[in-house]
């Protein structure tokens, strides 16, 4: 029976895999488990460890780790908690392979765990960048060197791969998996999930905001969620508006939401069950903020995706996305377009570039099928790779 390791550290990275860790968990020919850690395990950022369990995928290890603060040495401290208390639990279990996915601190502790233990790992979504020299592309880069094997979405990001120096015969391209559940999913009536998840009918017609703190931009990070929260409103559009990431500034976002409290078309919120979090996507006008989500997920609706400021600039999008400045007279030009009957037309029917709902299989049939142990040793020369490319 072939062990394997997931690791995650926070509610997206979890969402990303659940359906493919979900068919991993259910095969009798599979030990499957998760060393969860992280924001996981945090009331501040809705104790998504319950999703986890919901999903009745095995745990190896719950790993207290957050160090819960709005400091640039905080992601550290944890990413350092995580891996220490990790070491004797996956040494002990000797996993077959451990997977993990993205561009967060979780995925070199996994590569680095497989690297000095000797055991294969699969990085997911590796070879994406980002324009800004955010710290998630160094991380991203850094933890593809370290892999054994590499999944990933679109045919980009298998030639960065290759131009840092990785094997072709290292490298699958198989979509986004974030679109198999997404597609999948048929949403609730739209007064069902209002009735579930609690939000008022006075929200009306509403933008799904997704916003996260973006290093270049922490000066002002609080303005610029402002602008588009104000925007919105000067819209006369609702907004349903989900919690930062646990990167630095996170904190001041959190607390500008307070100041929207009373407004009667404003709802926000930590974490929802994920088919409530697709129902109320499926039924926003659009997205807006500077998640990868409007990236990835909007075009499989297909809903207009505003990216708002740095973060995502220069990735790899469809039709649907609006990249603009973080002004408000950016955002509120926006918005227009994205509320134009036009260019609602022109993007229906649009290919989303990153999948078409069944990466999981792909995935599921390499993992089954890989002899990863073969691969682990990584003696190829990049050298010799450049000259033979």
């Amino acid at each position: 029976m072939k062990r394997i390791l997931g690791i995650t550290g926070i509610r997206s990275d979890y969402d990303l895999m659940s359906i493919l860790y979900r068919r991993l968990a259910a095969d009798p020919n599979v030990d499957f488990k998760l060393l969860v850690g992280g924001a996981h395990l945090s009331k501040t950022y809705g104790s998504s460890v319950d999703l986890i369990r919901a999903d009745k995928i095995p745990i190896l290890a719950a790993i207290e780790s957050l160090i819960d603060a709005d400091t640039r040495s905080s992601r550290l401290k944890t990413a350092s908690i995580m891996l220490q208390s990790a070491v004797d639990v996956v040494a002990e279990w000797n996993p077959d392979l451990i997977v993990y996915a993205g561009d967060r601190e979780e995925v070199w502790i996994g590569a680095v765990l497989g690297a000095y233990l000797e055991i294969p790992t699969m990085h997911f979504y590796g070879g994406d960048h980002v324009a800004t020299g955010h710290v998630d592309n160094l991380v991203r880069h850094a933890a593809s060197k370290l892999s054994t094997y590499h999944a990933v979405a679109i045919g980009e990001h298998r030639s960065r791969l290759l131009s840092i120096g990785e094997s072709p015969l290292r490298i699958s391209v198989i979509g986004s998996m974030a679109l198999d559940n997404f597609i999948a999913q048929a949403p609730l009536m739209h007064s069902e999930m209002c009735d579930r998840v609690g939000i008022s009918e006075d929200v009306g017609n509403y933008a799904l905001v997704l916003f996260h703190p973006e290093p270049t931009e922490l000066a002002n990070v609080r303005e610029i969620l402002e602008n588009i929260l104000m925007e919105l409103k000067t819209a006369g559009l609702g907004a349903c508006v989900g919690y930062p990431n646990t990167d630095p500034a996170n904190k001041e976002i959190i607390d500008l939401f307070h100041d929207f409290n009373e407004e009667p078309r404003f709802f926000f919120y930590k974490n929802l069950a994920r088919l409530e979090f697709i129902s109320l996507y499926k039924g926003a006008r659009f997205i807006i903020g500077n998640s990868s989500s409007g990236i990835i997920e909007a075009a499989s609706i297909p809903i207009p995706s505003i990216s708002v400021g740095a973060r995502q600039r220069r990735r790899h999008a469809g039709r649907n996305v609006l990249f603009v400045d973080s002004d408000r007279a950016a955002i509120r030009k926006a918005i227009e377009k994205a509320e134009e009957p036009d260019f609602r037309k022109s993007i229906i029917g649009m290919t989303n570039p990153y999948g078409d709902g069944r990466s999981c299989d792909r995935a599921y049939d390499l993992i089954v099928s890989t002899d990863f142990l073969k691969l682990r040793c990584k003696v190829e020369d990049p050298l010799d790779l450049i000259v033979r490319g």
